[in-house]
């Protein structure tokens, strides 16, 4: 446990999911529970930094969120990398726009939107997969129903629209 609360390892199997939306490696960005620093914000039950995503509450509730972490990493990775976001930036469009109106954060949900049922469709087929007590089964997984064909490329600087999904 540290000052801002304690570092969480992402599972693997929601770490290959994302890895394969977003079309590159997700490990870097560390997951910290239970923050303090979250809490300076306000409301907020979620807060970024570059390659780090803070939670007011637990980590396995947020990996029961598929559409919450997809909004997440969208800030950290398609955001906070491209250098895009930056603390400057979101408070200029927060005070020009509003909170909910601002484009990082309808950035962020319209890309949860567009991909939440393609992440949920992954991670029950693994779930699938591995069945019950963690036993591996041998029948293969089900192929490209539910929109789950190959990886998509993920371009953070193409235009993204929408207000759908939930505030974070």
């Amino acid at each position: 446990m540290t000052l801002v609360g304690r570092v969480v390892q992402l599972p693997e199997a929601v770490g290959q999911a994302l890895e394969h939306l977003f079309g590159r490696r997700v490990d870097h960005v560390r997951i910290i529970e239970h923050s303090l620093f979250v809490r300076l914000h306000g409301r907020a039950v979620v807060t970024t930094r570059r390659r780090c995503i803070y939670l007011r509450s637990s980590a396995a509730d947020f990996f029961d969120n598929p559409w919450l972490m997809l909004h997440e990493y969208w800030h950290v990775i398609g955001q906070w990398e491209s250098r895009t976001l930056t603390v400057r930036n979101y408070l200029a469009e927060c005070v020009r726009r509003g909170y909910w109106n601002n484009r990082f954060e309808v950035e962020a949900r319209a890309f949860a939107d567009a991909h939440v049922h393609q992440l949920r469709a992954m991670l029950s087929r693994q779930a699938a997969a591995v069945g019950p007590a963690g036993v591996l089964n041998s029948a293969p997984a089900a192929s490209t129903a539910a929109g789950t064909g190959p990886a998509l490329a993920v371009n953070p600087t193409a235009p993204r629209g929408g207000t759908g999904g939930q505030r974070s």
